[in-house]
């Protein structure tokens, strides 16, 4: 017997583990597919606590603990390399002469695998193009992460165009300076309560916004593009929403309008341009085109650019689902798309003077074309 597969780890960390078996613990578990007659029987390896949960709930055709498989000399008393043990035992009684396994499997695995004498091949695709195809249940939770995330936006981008302006232009809300901590801190809490972690979000006002990975820090103030990026986790089903808008309280400068322009006519180029079969070279291309017509290039400013330098710093966007950031990118060298890729679509501009403007939506890649995800306006004024 042979070509069995082995996916191990902690569904809680190793995502593709989790997206295999669909059952979230926090403890080493492994599941093997090895040949039975003519098909194949998946055999869950889990903690013995949580077998009947599993029965229940963990995609497997049979749910075992490392006891199970015990090999003559015993099981170490540490969780994973027990585990490991019982799988490469599981194997050896299965009569696997030859498994193969994915780029997240532990090295503790491999080790005892290699030790029992089974070759162990590794496959760079496996696990990636299955979290790719997004089934029917995987978009629905990405609508609803990104619904949520969108109502996170407005109400972050309404409280910035809201905000009094002091004399100096700084922001007040509530009588106090708003801050891009402040919003950071509004954008936890509203998420907070609606069932999501959100790693800090991006709250970039003015020349910290031309840079378009910098958080953001300090005072807000009027008439500068604000750039909010969220992108946060549903606690219950692992699934990320990731949208940006950007704000500009008061009346944005003319060169801020042409920008803003640019990027979403850029943002609409590419939309149109995904479709099953298409690269994502050629999504990216797509905003470029725009760009160019522009004048405006893909780079990041050197020491000798002129402050008014403004480009595209990154691709057009990446995949997302139990990750905000997966296979495959809107980029150079990026892959053909498939069915049910979820992806981001966010190019930008981005200036040392005159800051930064992204505009962000989520698109799902059907056999015609795709779906966009989003129904939030894209303007810059948020009164």
């Amino acid at each position: 017997m042979s070509d069995a597969t082995l996916m191990a780890g902690i569904p809680a960390t190793n995502l593709t583990l989790y997206h295999r078996i669909r059952f979230l613990v926090g403890d080493p578990c492994a599941i093997i597919e090895v040949p039975k007659g003519a098909s194949r029987e998946a055999i869950l390896i889990i903690r013995d606590i949580e077998m009947d949960r599993a029965k229940k709930n963990a995609r497997a055709d049979r749910v075992t603990c490392p006891a199970d498989w015990a090999p003559p000399s015993g099981l170490s008393g540490d969780r994973e390399t027990a585990t490991a043990q019982a799988v490469a035992e599981c194997l050896r009684r299965s009569g696997v002469t030859r498994v193969r396994s994915d780029r997240t499997l532990p090295l503790s695995f491999v080790d005892e695998v290699r030790k029992a004498g089974i070759p162990l091949d590794y496959d760079p695709t496996m696990g990636v193009m299955e979290r790719r195809a997004k089934d029917a249940q995987e978009v629905e939770l990405l609508r609803s992460a990104q619904h949520a995330t969108e109502q996170a936006i407005e109400m972050a981008c309404r409280t910035i165009a809201r905000a009094k302006a002091r004399a100096d232009g700084v922001l007040l809300h509530e009588g106090s300076p708003l801050t891009s901590e402040r919003v950071r801190t509004m954008l936890d809490l509203f998420l907070l309560e609606r069932g999501y972690m959100n790693p800090p979000s991006i709250v970039a006002c003015g020349k910290d916004g031309g840079d378009c990975h910098d958080h953001g820090h300090g005072e807000l103030r009027t008439g500068e593009p604000i750039i909010v990026d969220v992108f946060p986790k549903h606690k219950a089903s692992l699934y990320n929403g990731d949208c940006t808008r950007t704000v500009v309280h008061g009346t944005p400068t003319p060169e801020l309008a042409r920008m803003h322009k640019v990027v979403c006519e850029a943002k609409a180029a590419a939309i149109a341009a995904v479709r099953p079969g298409a690269t994502g070279e050629q999504v990216h291309e797509a905003t470029m085109e725009v760009m160019r017509r522009y004048g405006f290039e893909r780079g990041l400013p050197t020491p000798t650019s002129p402050e008014t330098y403004t480009s595209l710093q990154h691709g057009t966007g990446h995949a997302i689902g139990l990750d905000v950031h997966e296979p495959p990118l809107l980029d150079k060298g990026g892959p053909a798309l498939i069915v049910g890729d979820a992806l981001t679509v966010e190019p930008g501009l981005y200036s040392k003077k005159w800051g930064g403007v992204r505009v962000e939506d989520m698109v799902v890649v059907t056999p015609t074309g795709c779906t966009n995800l989003n129904t939030l306006h894209e303007g810059l004024n948020w009164d």
